[in-house]
């Protein structure tokens, strides 16, 4: 059984949403450092996330970024630039709790990528240590 990924829910969910943040190609939806109390996610474009100056990550249509700050209310830990022109749709703190409350599945999800970033962190912590 074939189960619909967390991008496709989260594209589908906000896919017309009035509110969003026009990036263009080049510059930066977010900063490392930046303080933040949403997170984003991407409807239209690509982008890539920098962690400590290195490619950390590609994302696409129904990804999502920021979300620790919405979580632990911390500063930002990656930097997030646009490939294309990209546009975003912010996800305040309280809409984040509720979609975790009501959706078992957004929360799993939200999990399943953050040890996958998380696995993605130690690989880069691990080869700069190799070098």
């Amino acid at each position: 059984m074939h189960s619909i990924g967390l991008d496709m829910i989260l594209y589908n969910l906000f896919r017309h949403s009035q509110d969003f943040v026009q990036v263009k190609s080049g510059d930066a939806l977010m900063r490392e450092g930046d303080n933040g109390d949403e997170m984003y996610v991407l409807i239209d474009g690509e982008a890539t996330i920098e962690y400590r100056g290195m490619h950390f990550a590609d994302i696409g249509p129904g990804d999502f970024v920021g979300e620790l700050a919405v979580i632990d209310h911390s500063p930002r830990l990656a930097s997030v630039i646009a490939r294309t022109n990209c546009r975003f749709v912010p996800v305040s703190r309280k809409r984040f709790e509720f979609l975790v409350a009501e959706t078992p599945h957004f929360a799993h999800e939200i999990m399943r990528v953050l040890a996958q970033r998380l696995r993605r962190t130690d690989e880069l912590h691990a080869a700069g240590a190799n070098r």
